[in-house]
Order: C-alpha cells, then sequence, then structure tokens
C-alpha cells in the first residue's frame, strides 16, 4: 500500500469539491490571518507620531471604507455558506439505489458484511463507479470510519445507526482508518478499501479466491466463510428462532404489526406521532419495544437488548426491508 501523502488521491465523485472548498478556505485565512497584520504593521510604522507624514485635514471617518470592510468580508463568507451549504447536503442526501453494506465498529477492528452475507474485517471491497451506502454501529465506544482518499469521515456510534454514502472513481487500494481515539489499540484500528471492476467484485462476491487489481497483484479476501446465506436470509432464520413469527403474522390472528411493505413507509404511535420507518426505528423497536407503540397494539412485545447481537439484530432489519422490497417489486410487475 502506498504511503500517505500530505494530499491523498482523490479517489470519490465528492473528493474534488471537498478540496477546492478546503483550498478556498485556506486562500482566504492567508488574506486575512497572513497579509493584513503586514498591512496593519506597515500604517502603524509609516503613521507613527516620530515619522514625518502630512497629517493636516485629518479624515474623521469614511462611510465608503467602512461599507467596503464590512461588505467585502459578508460576501466572501455569505459565499462559503451557501458553497458549504450545498456540498453538505449533497454528501447527505442517498443516492438512489445504493449498494447497502453494514458496519460494526469494535474495539479494535471494523466488521463489514455484504448484502449476500460475505463478511470482512478490516477491509471493504467495493465496485468503482457504483454509489455504496454504508448503515454503521457500533458496539462499544464510538468510533469515527475515515477514507483521506474519498475525503469523508463520519462517526459510529453505540446504541444508534448513521450512514455515509460515497462513489468510488478509480480501482486500488484506499486507506481506511478510525479518526476517533477509541482506547489503547486506536492506532491498530486501520484497514483498507478496495475498489475492483464490477466484474471482479462480483466474482469477489461468489468466491474465496484472491481478488485480482488491474496490475496484475492479488491480494487475501480477509473474509469469513461460514455466513450461511445472505443477510436476509439470516435474518429470517433470526426472526423464526426467536419467536417473532407467532406475534407479526399476516393473517387475522396478528397480535403484532405485520411487516411486509413497512419500510421507508410512515406509521402511527400511540403517542399520536407519525414517523417513517428507518433503520433507526426498527432498531430501536427490536431493542426497546415499549419505547413507541404503533397505534392499535399493545405493549406486549418483550425486549431484545442483550439477547441479540449487532449482527443479528441488522440481518433482523436486512430481513424486514427484504419484505419490503419483495412488496415493492410485485406491485411495479
Amino acid at each position: 500500500m502506498w504511503g500517505f501523502p500530505l494530499f491523498p488521491e482523490q479517489a470519490s465523485t465528492v473528493a474534488g469539491q471537498i478540496d477546492l472548498l478546503y483550498f478556498a478556505l485556506v486562500g482566504l485565512s492567508l488574506i486575512f490571518a497572513g497579509i493584513l497584520p503586514f498591512v496593519v504593521l506597515y500604517l502603524i510604522v509609516r503613521y507613527h507620531r516620530s515619522m514625518k507624514a502630512d497629517r493636516s485635514n485629518p479624515i474623521n471617518s469614511s462611510l465608503k471604507l467602512e461599507l467596503t470592510w464590512s461588505i467585502i468580508p459578508f460576501i466572501l463568507s455569505m459565499g462559503v455558506f451557501f458553497w458549504s451549504t450545498f456540498l453538505f447536503f449533497q454528501i447527505n442526501a442517498d443516492p438512489d439505489d445504493p449498494l447497502e453494506i453494514y458496519v460494526i465498529g469494535k474495539q479494535w477492528m471494523w466488521h463489514l458484511q455484504h448484502p449476500n452475507g460475505k463478511r470482512e474485517n478490516n477491509e471493504l471491497h467495493v465496485p468503482v463507479g457504483q454509489p455504496i451506502k454504508l448503515i454503521m454501529t457500533s458496539q462499544d465506544v464510538i468510533h469515527s470510519f475515515y477514507i483521506p482518499a474519498f475525503r469523508l469521515k463520519k462517526d459510529v456510534v453505540p446504541g444508534r445507526y448513521t450512514t455515509m454514502w460515497f462513489e468510488p472513481t478509480k480501482t486500488g487500494e484506499y486507506h481506511l482508518f478510525c479518526a476517533e481515539y477509541c482506547g489503547t489499540e486506536h492506532s491498530a484500528m486501520i484497514g483498507r478499501v478496495v475498489v475492483l471492476p464490477l466484474p471482479d467484485y462480483q466474482r469477489w462476491l461468489t468466491t474465496e479466491e484472491p481478488a485480482i487489481l488491474p496490475d496484475g497483484s492479488t491480494i487475501s479476501t480477509g473474509v469469513s466463510s461460514d455466513s450461511g446465506g445472505s443477510m436476509a436470509e439470516i435474518g429470517a432464520q433470526v426472526f423464526q428462532q426467536q419467536g417473532c413469527v407467532s406475534c407479526h403474522r399476516t393473517d387475522s390472528a396478528a397480535r403484532a404489526p405485520v411487516l411486509n411493505n413497512i419500510f421507508g413507509k410512515p406509521t402511527s404511535l400511540a403517542s399520536g406521532e407519525t414517523l417513517t420507518v428507518d433503520e433507526e426505528y426498527l432498531r430501536e423497536s427490536i431493542l426497546r419495544p415499549q419505547a413507541k407503540i404503533t397505534v392499535g397494539y399493545g405493549p406486549i412485545m418483550p425486549t431484545f437488548e442483550g439477547q441479540l447481537t449487532e449482527d443479528q439484530v441488522l440481518q433482523l432489519i436486512a430481513y424486514i426491508k427484504s419484505l419490503s422490497d419483495v412488496d415493492a417489486n410485485e406491485e411495479n410487475q
């Protein structure tokens, strides 16, 4: 892996825009913090009381000058504000039809799982030119998922999900760091992102053989081979094993909400609130079901906090999302 330069290679669709904003801020900082002090120093020396200067007809105030030094910084600051705001919303708006990959941070490693069930530790394989959405959580302390070449970083927080998306533009290997101090072995919590052409990525998903990079070199996959199926399929097994199917039925005997086609849709709560069913809501409903009760149902669901691993919770969520995908596909046919 190449060394870490001062400015890493730009390898995502937003890297160039973030660099441009950064250099604009550096340039403005140099102007105001680097040039203006010397101008002030020059004026102090030039017009010092001991220096010969024309002091007749002194100017008490200048409206033009005051407007100039007020309006120009205002325009520059507002320009940077709207520029950075636009870029912020662009980075945080989910792309259409992304490839979703689940990430769990733990002391001191990254554990990642692809939709088909393939798992990785401290490595992330993705296809080039494909929007990637990471759904991330931590099982212990706060971590921060940081890929310098993509110019993206996001905190990974215990007890909730955070998301981050990117679209790689170049194949190759890129550094992966934890950018939040997370304990004694924080400095060892490093890895790599491997960007492959789409055919190579699809082959990597279905084989244990090392991936082949464009330069002909090979890399080990670092994956576990005992996935037992896709995340949704494993989630369906957990759903059956935990007895969820006895209440979340699709017939008249159901004692809990029907889970088909609920993801991404609004739902009404007994408290009178209406919210959208997303990963965060599903996680809370699994681990702390009494927090938000769906209207029309009683508080009968037991808590699964401490009984399910982070992997199992993510698998259950993937299964519930797959039920919505199936229904959506049937509606489109």
